[in-house]
């Protein structure tokens, strides 16, 4: 008993819907169930109407905390990542997305946070004070998070040069960083498509990586920016071949 300590919830305070759009946002029995049940469904759906295939398996975290970094070109890239994490993981695997789209209505707030299980970054305001709320989440929660280091979706399904966000959030900590590359999400659903194709999804993913050793400043970041564009990159070539 001597070991034990009650922490009240990082959310504890927060009306609900300012939960539901806060970066504190814990899972409680009702979200968690939702959760679940959303996994199963999301599941089944990759694997019927994409033939969703995952090449690497073996790398995907099986354990808090780590940050799944990867291409991005269609909203369905979020929900085709976390489709083959284990059920046991999804309470606490966010995806950090955009808070002036996702996060804009009462409705896209209520999908974002209870379906994606999203986190709102915002783009055009106080990002910074995000990225250190969302660091200070990920060490200490601990947590799981879902990034997308080119900063929107490609128009043209071709990755765009990786921004440094991701640095801030992992430089100098021992989260594991895990790349991933995913095809078949632009031709299934590109921007301006309201309903996905059945198109097949690929995701590849490589071994984890951490910079605990890299400094938690803008070079460290920038190092950061760039191993993660690589590991990336090496795994879009690796598609590319077959």
């Amino acid at each position: 008993m001597d070991d034990f300590q009650l922490r009240p919830a990082d959310d504890l305070g927060l009306r609900p819907w300012e939960r539901l759009s806060s970066v504190r946002r814990e899972s409680g029995p009702v979200l968690s169930a939702v959760h679940v049940a959303w996994a199963l469904l999301a599941r089944t759906y990759f694997a019927l109407w994409h033939r969703l295939r995952v090449v690497g398996a073996e790398n995907l975290p099986t354990d808090f905390p780590f940050i799944l970094c990867s291409n991005h070109s269609s909203h369905l890239d979020a929900l085709a990542l976390v489709a083959p994490l284990r059920f046991d993981l999804r309470a606490k695997t966010f995806a950090l997305a955009a808070g002036d789209v996702f996060f804009d209505s009462a409705f896209t707030t209520a999908f974002a946070a209870g379906f994606i299980n999203a986190l709102p970054l915002w783009r055009k305001k106080r990002t910074p004070q995000a990225l250190k709320e969302l660091r200070e989440k990920l060490v200490n929660t601990p947590c799981g998070f879902v990034v997308f280091p080119e900063g929107g979706r490609s128009r043209d399904g071709k990755m765009v040069p990786f921004k440094g966000g991701v640095g801030m959030v992992v430089a100098g900590t021992p989260v594991p960083v895990v790349p991933c590359h995913i095809t078949g999400t632009f031709e299934a659903m590109p921007a301006g498509v309201r309903f996905p194709r059945p198109r097949r999804i690929t995701i590849r993913v490589g071994p984890p990586v951490k910079f605990d050793d890299v400094k938690n400043d803008k070079h460290g970041w920038n190092r950061v920016m760039t191993v993660v564009e690589e590991r990336v990159k090496a795994l879009a070539a690796d598609a590319a071949e077959g």
